[in-house]
Formats: structure tokens, sequence, C-alpha cells
């Protein structure tokens, strides 16, 4: 190509577009390796995230913490792929990452209550309070756990409600796990009627208790008078069981008490009360 002379302006065409030509090549190239960093790296990634939950689900690690971590990971791995491509690019990273640091601030203080959720739930992970299945009461409601996610923690109750709970207000409150020990003590009392022999009726309760197959031998069942009240004598019924029959042995030895009561004349009185009338004479 022929320069093109222009009064007090000289051009050179050829070495303009040389340079462009030049430049074109190297960006073309710098885009074509980021975009094969780019794949090579998400392929690399999701095989080294699968590796790690495999290598999760072989030690038998807990599924909460399966999904956490492989997450995390996944997260990490993209994070370092995409500003490998970037700077393959040629943008300066550390002007970039200050971008994205302060982009993090300024989100980081209107998202504080998200922040403190996954917190909270970085906790509930690594000290593991319940797993998926337990049944808990946290933050005033109580349920089965179904799924712990980043931010929120979802339960089950047992009339099939779904409620989800933030993290962070979980952490804040009392936990009471029923399902952490293998065995539970049951609670029962029951009231007798003062006229009623007691020998006979602790003997009756301890044949009914023991009757059940489900209530473990040890600890053994404590059978006790814990109260005279207004109107009954009562006794405290205190059988261990394995946590998973909690209820089903509750509910039958409260009605397997009461029918045994029946047969053996043992009465349980209602409330009374003893009226003095006093007649006054005019």
């Amino acid at each position: 190509m022929n320069d093109i002379a222009i009064p007090g302006l000289d051009i050179d065409w050829a070495k303009i577009f040389s340079d462009l030509q030049s430049t074109g090549l190297d960006l073309g190239l710098n885009l074509l390796a980021a975009i094969v960093i780019f794949y090579v790296g998400r392929t690399v990634a999701r095989m080294v995230t699968k590796g790690v939950r495999k290598v999760l689900a072989a030690q038998s690690v807990d599924p909460i913490l399966i999904s956490f971590v492989t997450s995390l990971v996944q997260w990490a791995l993209m994070a370092f792929v995409i500003i490998a491509a970037i700077t393959k690019l040629g943008v300066q990273t550390a002007s970039l990452v200050a971008l994205i640091g302060a982009a993090g601030l300024a989100v980081g203080l209107a998202l504080q209550g998200s922040l403190a959720n996954f917190a909270a739930g970085v906790l509930i992970v690594l000290f593991r309070p319940y797993k998926v299945g337990d049944y808990v009461e946290a933050a005033g409601v109580g349920g089965s756990v179904i799924q712990v996610q980043v931010l929120t923690t979802i339960l089950r109750t047992p009339d099939n409600k779904e409620i989800i709970i933030p993290n962070g207000q979980i952490m804040n409150s009392i936990i009471t796990n029923y399902n952490a020990n293998e065995t539970r003590r049951i609670d029962l009392v029951v009231g007798v009627s003062y006229s009623d022999d007691l020998d006979k009726v602790r003997e009756a309760i301890k044949q009914q208790v023991a009757a059940d197959e489900r209530v473990l031998k040890d600890p053994e069942c404590q059978i006790a008078v814990s109260e005279l009240a207004d109107s009954s004598v009562n006794f405290v019924v205190r059988p261990w069981v394995k946590s998973q029959d909690y209820w089903a042995v509750k509910f039958d030895l409260t009605e397997a008490v009461k029918k045994r009561f029946d047969k053996e004349g043992i009465s349980i009185p209602f409330p009374q009360r003893d009226l003095h009338i006093y007649q006054q004479s005019a």
C-alpha cells in the first residue's frame, strides 16, 4: 500500500495496518486461549468436585457436610478458573481484585443478615448439632430436618408443614435434638385412688411394662410414688426405649395401663372436692 501524502499531515497507513493485524492476531489468540482455559478449567473443576464427593461418601461423611463441602470446592475452583481466563485476556487482576473487594464490601454491608446466616450455616455443618432426619426444636419451632442449606434449614412438622428457618436464628437459640442419642426415657404420670393398694398398683404397672418387648431392660424402669395430690396418689413410670420407638411405646403403654387397671379393679379418680355446708339457725 502506497503512502498518502497530505499537506501538513503524514500518515503511514502501511504501519497502521500492520499494527492492527498484529494487535488483532494477539487479541484473537488470547481470546482463544482464555476460552480454552475456561472450558478445560470448568471440566477439571467438575471432575475434582465429583472426586471430593466420592471420597467423602466413601468415608461415610454426613450428607449435609458432603453437599456443603463440594459446593464450596466447586465455587472456589471456578473462581480460580475465571480469574485465570481474565488474566489471559490482559486484564490486570490487581485492579480486578480491588474492584471485587470494594463491591464485596458494599454487598456485605447491605446483606449483613444473609452473611450471618451463611456463617451460621458453616457452623452447623462443622459442629453438626443435628443431621437430616433428626427431630429438633429450634428457634421456637419443632420438626424433622429435611435439608440444611447455606442460609436456611428446612424442617417438616408432624402434620406435614414445611418450615424454613434462617440458620442465624437457629444458632442463636437453644437446640433440642430428640434423636441425638439412641435411647430415650418415657415419663408417664399415673394417678390412683387413695383407697387402692399401692403395692398392687406398683405390681400391675411393673407387669404391664415388662410385657412390652420394646421397653429396654437396662436402664431399669423406675416406678415410684411421686406425689400425694389433692384427688389421687400419683405414680411416675419411667421406662427406657429406643428413640425411634418413643411415641409408639408411650401411646401403647398409656392405653395398656388403663386397661390393666380396669381389669384389676384399680380406679383412676376424677378431681374431687369436699363441700361442707353449715346451716345457721335464724
